[in-house]
């Protein structure tokens, strides 16, 4: 979601379990999106207070239909951008890259923490090829390792029903007059810098400068369409959902 001076970027979480919720991951972050578009407008409150009340409105939308307290409730990554009189502010939970061209450099303020965690299940899943039975079991055990470690000290933070997760949330502001250019990516679509390495970060901002969003993803496409069997660059999904969004 964007306007004038929002920028709103969501990336559900996969499920792979089950999640105790009727609705979906595509309705919570459908939900969750349009909750903090209407909170973030109001410029006198923080970003993760926005953040926190989102959450808290998504929860309640099905606190009475589902199980918030199953351990693979809907959940989502989030990062918002705002503009606020003379800066930028940013905010960023869980695996989503925000990138600011400034006059100083390129700023990548990104969440790794997800990544931290299931080790030694993601090594595991690595070891075999998209498809096989193997890949399936070890997927599965490393998303239960994922879930435990979820929204819990020392593991990683996204939002899902718990709105204190906010206050883990990555945030800051930029002097706006230093700031040339702005992206948000999903984990997917940032892909080609930091899983397949073929990119870095101002490149990234000049293929969407020059070509826009589209380009990005569809050099995306083109990179795991020929590596079907996720050997070459070992990844979880052959293809995972990519959101770009640019502003100069």
């Amino acid at each position: 979601m964007a306007s004038e001076n929002m920028i709103v970027v969501l990336d559900g979480a996969t499920a792979r379990t089950g999640t105790g919720c009727i609705h979906g991951i595509d309705w919570y972050a459908a939900k969750l999106g349009s909750a903090l578009a209407g909170l973030a407008a109001d410029r006198d409150s923080a970003l993760a207070n926005a953040l926190m009340y989102g959450i808290r409105f998504t929860a309640d939308q099905h606190r009475d239909t589902c199980d918030l307290s199953h351990p693979g409730t809907p959940s989502a990554a989030a990062a918002m951008l705002r503009l606020k009189d003379t800066a930028l502010e940013y905010l960023v939970l869980g695996d989503v890259t925000v990138l600011i061209d400034t006059a100083d450099g390129i700023q990548v303020i990104t969440d790794d923490r997800v990544d931290k965690t299931a080790r030694a299940e993601r090594d595991e899943a690595d070891r075999h090829p998209f498809g096989s039975a193997e890949k399936q079991a070890a997927l599965l055990r490393m998303k239960h390792a994922e879930l435990a470690a979820r929204n819990q000290p020392g593991g990683y933070w996204v939002a899902a029903a718990d709105p204190f997760a906010a206050q883990h949330a990555i945030t800051g502001e930029v002097p706006l007059d230093h700031v040339r250019r702005v992206a948000v990516l999903t984990d997917g679509a940032a892909r080609l810098v930091a899983l397949f390495g073929l990119l870095d970060w101002p490149d990234v901002l000049d293929v969407l400068d020059q070509n826009g969003p589209t380009e990005l993803v569809s050099r995306v496409r083109a990179i795991e369409a020929a590596d079907p069997s996720c050997m070459k660059w070992a990844r979880n999904k052959r293809s995972d959902d990519a959101t770009a969004v640019y502003a100069a």
